[in-house]
């Protein structure tokens, strides 16, 4: 089967990605240069298994500490620099980014995919500022002069080729532009398939099964077996192997399943069991709150324990689908108990997500006969959500946030998790 170009949208689509953005961030703030410096952002200096959230692309390249490594890994060098994290100033940073975008294109044609990552839709503005290159080179030369900041720009006619060709080229040569025509000889011979956007190492390890190692196999892999295996997903898989994507902009680019989850590393060892329920019930009413502010429910409740690296490591992961969908934090708090008390060893745990997934509208909640304040639980969880909005996310708390073990009380001090 061979796909028709001609047939498909023909856009220019911009993905903007910082480079290793809140390291650059902390080298421009300390007077550094970001491309020329060896700097990493950790969450806790005064720790040694603190996290690295960013490394300069300097230190990456010649020290190979990146994203995920642990402080104790890095060199004891006088050149590297440690810095802690200052997020609401990458935030007002990234904020000032996509006020800067705002010069080229209006707002609709603006996706803010993450913190250091946007789409544009450049069609209606070549017109004024000249083509797709010359866009995306001054876009890049006003954020180096102005923030002091490097960035690469992928060029794609829709969002996935457009993040592919960042993820492929762009970030390797600063622009670059893919076409259709590119697929073949740009995309097809990628391997592993985890360097494709998109697909994981679980996906990647059925797909190697299945004989599947590069995406010009997925390409040429029959639709209609890929449909039987993955359903929708299937089908995703497919197209996307042949750089088709019809999503626009500020709509999810991988539809796939939708889910509400949270995941954390302890701050310490917890080994009494009274302590990791009360972590559970912490992260159980976050995942209920954010799944509220979509007016979603869920039916299936997935728990994943990972044991300290004392204990050599190792856990579990076990899901539990529910009969009726919910958003209500006992419910998901009762499911996970279960799933701990069935699989829990006894080890020291030092990692715990909880996620929510088989998403429903929250309108399809159904009232219980054997359980008729139900209804009233749901819209509780709604007042406490509107609560904290207005007050601040440490408003209201549960009693367990306040012993020892709870982690709730610190965390509503950090922003996106870090240090404000």
């Amino acid at each position: 089967m061979m796909v028709d170009y001609s047939t498909l949208p023909q856009q220019k689509i911009l993905c903007i990605d910082m480079k290793s953005f809140y390291a650059s961030c902390s080298a421009v703030m300390n007077g550094l240069d970001p491309l020329n410096c060896y700097l990493a952002v950790v969450g806790d200096k005064e720790r040694r298994g603190s996290i690295v959230l960013a490394a300069s692309p300097k230190l990456k390249k010649e020290f190979g500490i990146k994203t995920g490594s642990r402080m104790f890994e890095i060199p004891n060098d006088p050149r590297i620099e440690l810095a802690e994290p200052k997020m609401g100033t990458y935030i007002r940073i990234s904020t000032e980014i996509t006020r800067l975008f705002h010069r080229y294109v209006p707002k609709e044609a603006i996706h803010t995919y993450s913190v250091d990552e946007s789409f544009l839709k450049i069609d209606g503005a070549t017109h004024l500022w000249g083509d797709a290159h010359t866009i995306a080179r001054k876009i890049k030369d006003d954020i180096e002069r102005e923030i002091q900041l490097p960035c690469a720009i992928g060029i794609g006619p829709n969002l996935l080729m457009a993040k592919l060709c960042l993820d492929l080229e762009a970030k390797k040569k600063g622009i670059a532009e893919w076409t259709y025509e590119d697929v073949p000889k740009k995309l097809w011979n990628l391997s592993p398939l985890s360097e494709m956007w998109g697909i994981g190492r679980q996906l990647e390890k059925t797909l190697n099964r299945m004989g599947i190692f590069k995406v010009g196999q997925l390409a040429k892999y029959d639709l209609k077996k890929l449909e039987s295996k993955f359903g929708v997903m299937g089908n995703q898989l497919y197209y996307h192997a042949w750089g088709v994507d019809l999503s626009e902009i500020g709509a999810p680019i991988m539809e796939g399943q939708i889910s509400f989850g949270k995941s954390q590393i302890l701050l310490r060892d917890y080994k009494e069991e009274k302590e990791i329920k009360s972590v559970i019930v912490e992260m159980c009413e976050e995942v209920a709150r954010r799944t509220r502010a979509h007016r979603k429910a869920g039916r299936t409740i997935s728990l994943g324990i990972g044991y300290s690296q004392e204990e050599f490591g190792g856990g579990f992961h076990r899901s539990r689908t529910m009969e009726e969908p919910t958003n209500i934090t006992m419910d998901l708090y009762r499911v996970c108990l279960e799933l701990f008390h069935e699989n829990y060893n006894g080890k020291t745990v030092r990692k715990i997500s909880i996620a929510l997934s088989n998403i429903l509208e929250d309108e399809s909640m159904q009232i219980s006969l054997f359980e008729p304040d139900r209804w009233q639980k749901r819209e509780l969880g709604y007042v406490v959500d509107r609560i904290r909005h207005k007050y601040g996310s440490g408003s209201l708390l549960r009693a367990v946030s306040y012993t020892e073990a709870g982690t709730a009380k610190h965390r509503a001090r950090l922003v996106g998790g870090h240090k404000a």
